[in-house]
């Protein structure tokens, strides 16, 4: 009962400090703790039971040897685990997709501790960055990636919500370099994910994964490629210089519109 009690908290210890300054990790041996999507558990070990009879007992019986025991069709491909790829202070970012199921956040304002960034293929634009969800992720022309810096805040970051990462973090990047990823803190304290420097948000009307709808608002907001870069225009139309980091208008451009209350999609 006193493990149990000093587990649970842990565990709260954990998600308030997980909620507090962008540079602050948790502390050591604490964030151990609790569960983190993402990483496999330890599996217990099976032991015969001294109430049963030996030969009423069922243990597991070992792997049968490659080939043998199922068909080609009954095998399933082995996923390897990723691995660290990088560390930026308290947030890991590994070399590949996990081999977890992950469930991502319903929210596009909460920030999560568990970021997926996945390159997916579009016919207009070409390949951008969406989230574990299908969200669209976009870059902004505002702000600057040398060093990274994001200038949407406000009534901008109510129609542009940042990507948000929270401590202590872990980023699995799918057909993304991981060594251009990782994070920025923000005016306000809080931690936004990075691609080569450059801040990345959602777009708050876009509604069902593979919305696009903030592709070239104002001229400064563009769907984030893999590398960090511009998307094209969807009528085929090339994007400004990527490497300027400058654009016209504000962050909560009057076509958009800020929205007060973003809606959680039901992605």
């Amino acid at each position: 009962m006193k493990r149990t009690r000093t587990a649970a908290a842990a565990l709260a210890l954990t998600a308030l400090l997980g909620m507090t300054a962008c540079a602050r990790p948790a502390p050591a041996g604490v964030a151990d703790l609790a569960a983190e999507p993402g990483v496999p558990e330890a599996s217990a070990s099976v032991t015969p039971s001294d109430d049963v009879p030996p030969e009423l007992q069922v243990i597991p019986s070992a792997s049968a040897p490659a080939g043998q025991g199922a068909s080609d069709d009954e095998e399933e491909a082995v996923v390897e685990p990723p691995t660290v790829a990088k560390t930026q202070k308290w947030v890991k970012i590994f070399s590949g997709p996990s081999d977890k199921d992950i469930t991502p956040p319903e929210s596009i304002t909460s920030g999560s501790k568990t970021v997926e960034l996945n390159a997916t293929e579009n016919d207009e634009i070409g390949t951008y960055v969406t989230d574990g969800a299908g969200r669209t992720l976009y870059r902004f022309d505002e702000d600057d990636n040398k060093p990274p810096k994001a200038t949407c805040n406000g009534d901008c970051a109510k129609t542009w919500p940042p990507l948000l990462i929270k401590s202590p973090g872990k980023i699995f990047p799918k057909g993304i370099d991981p060594q251009i990823l990782g994070y920025v803190e923000r005016a306000d304290g809080h931690c936004q994910v990075t691609i080569n420097g450059w801040p990345v948000y959602y777009f708050a009307k876009d509604a069902e994964p593979g919305d696009i709808k903030g592709q070239g608002v104002k001229g400064t907001w563009f769907a984030v490629a893999p590398d960090g870069g511009k998307t094209q225009l969807p009528d085929g139309g090339s994007a400004p210089d990527s490497d300027s980091g400058t654009g016209g208008g504000t962050g909560a451009d009057s076509d958009a519109g800020p929205v007060e209350n973003p809606p959680a999609p039901g992605y």
